[in-house]
């Protein structure tokens, strides 16, 4: 049973200020002494390096369609174990999720499999009695959803604030914080999400002092807490990494020193990543070190597998084609068959070149900057066995891009995706396995443990 008091901080559209409020939160309640569960519904993998940051403790994701629904609870208490409170930022709108898949992954179904009260952050700038109207459609939309009060955002002026609390009086749903319209917290923005943490973490952390000061100035803080120890348990056992594996395949071998040491690009060229990954490698007994290939001339000394996430290489491109030890490095490892699991930019990383840079060379392929952004969830199978997964494996990915990769030889495709339509994508060549698609190993542990299993070949 998961009884950890929790907020999941919604809004009816995106750009209403659930960041700010949601991080802020997180930091002001940890500047109360309290441990805070960070945590995000969906694939983002920014927002959640913010939270970090604000609570000290990792960012974790809740995507019910990259992990399924049954996965969502157990990962939460997995995150959540030994804190005093848990707050969830939602993703787009409150009913928004998988396109064409009802409520699948949209905020109000992480909410519901938690049991968790529902914090509306409204956009105010341009409304007054309307807002009750607004807030009153989202709380009778679905019964099962419980919207425990409204945070007003954007509010002009007093008199502005006071229509509001007048029109909210009559819809039963309390305000539980108001923050005035002023100049946005200074954070950038890239595509569609703010600047990862690793490219900014001066300026990060003044960023998340600055939300966690709104947030104490126009919040209330004690009402929002006892909302949020308001939230009935959750029936069922927090995620284990050790007994995922295990469930996947018996007991895992027990690691020998330097056997399985598996270096996991970091920095800020490389960003994107879930923290289940790590901890699912160290379960199936590798040593997992972290390099930053802007900076480091060598993989770790004995290094025997290689995993590149995602992140936003081509902002890095030239540093990382100046490292050309460091390239070299990882092109002898691939070329010896090591296992190499590499996604998005880290499948670009590998490519020969990008936008005309060199890059490592392990694909023959060129990659080249594009002004269509691809994105959204996939469904995929294996069409190729690999260090990752043998042909017929199914796994739900998500892809977020805005490169193009013109295909060489010598290689198989990695995966088949029938969503939004059929084709096969990615790059399977001795021990390498890279591809477009970002995915939750925790859905599919085997992929962690048939990794760490063949770096000992």
């Amino acid at each position: 049973m998961v009884n950890v008091p929790r907020l999941v901080i919604a809004a009816p559209a995106s750009g209403s200020g659930k960041t700010t409020v949601a991080t802020g939160l997180m930091a002001a309640f940890a500047g109360r002494g309290l441990a805070v569960s960070p945590h995000k519904v969906g694939p983002d993998y920014i927002d959640p390096g913010y939270h970090a940051l604000a609570t000290g403790r990792p960012g974790r994701n809740l995507d019910a369609y990259l992990c399924g629904p049954e996965l969502v609870a157990p990962l939460f208490a997995h995150g959540a174990h030994g804190c005093d409170l848990a707050v969830v930022e939602g993703v787009m709108g409150l009913y928004d999720g998988a396109a064409g898949m009802g409520e699948l992954a949209s905020t109000a179904h992480v909410a519901k499999l938690l049991r968790a009260p529902v914090v509306l952050v409204v956009d105010a700038s341009s409304q007054s009695r309307s807002v009750a109207a607004l807030v009153h459609g989202f709380a009778s939309w679905d019964p099962e959803v419980r919207i425990g009060g409204v945070v007003l955002n954007k509010v002009g002026s007093p008199r502005h604030e006071a229509l509001l609390r007048e029109a909210l009086d009559e819809s039963g749903v309390p305000v539980l914080g108001v923050l005035r319209r002023s100049e946005p917290v200074a954070v950038p923005s890239r595509h569609l999400g703010l600047v990862p943490v690793a490219e900014r973490r001066r300026d990060a952390l003044d960023a998340v002092a600055a939300m966690a000061d709104r947030v104490r100035a126009g919040c209330d803080l004690d009402a929002l807490w006892a909302l949020a120890r308001s939230a009935p348990g959750v029936p069922g056992e927090a995620w284990d990494p050790a007994v995922a594996l295990e469930a996947c395949g018996g007991p895992v071998a027990r690691p020998v020193s330097g056997a399985r040491r598996v270096a996991v690009a970091a920095g800020a060229a490389f960003t994107f990543s879930y923290a289940e990954h790590g901890e699912l490698l160290a379960a199936a007994g590798a040593e997992v070190v972290p390099f930053d290939p802007l900076r480091d001339e060598a993989l770790p000394e004995g290094t025997r597998g290689l995993v590149v996430g995602g992140g936003f290489p081509e902002m890095y491109a030239s540093e990382l084609s100046a490292n050309a030890a460091l390239r070299g490095a990882v092109a002898t490892l691939a070329q010896a068959g090591a296992p190499v699991a590499a996604e998005c930019a880290g499948l670009l990383y590998l490519a020969r070149a990008l936008d005309g840079l060199p890059m490592c060379g392990v694909l023959e392929a060129e990659a080249r900057m594009s002004e269509r952004l691809t994105l959204g969830y996939r469904d995929a199978v294996a069409v190729s066995d690999s260090v990752l997964a043998v042909s017929g494996t199914r796994m739900r990915g998500h892809e977020f891009h805005r490169t193009v990769l013109e295909p060489g030889a010598g290689t198989r495709p990695a995966w088949g995706l029938h969503q939004p339509e059929r084709r096969v994508e990615g790059f399977v060549r001795r021990g390498v396995h890279a591809s477009y698609l970002h995915t939750h190993w925790a859905s599919v542990p085997a992929a962690a443990r048939r990794f760490v299993e063949r770096c000992e070949g």
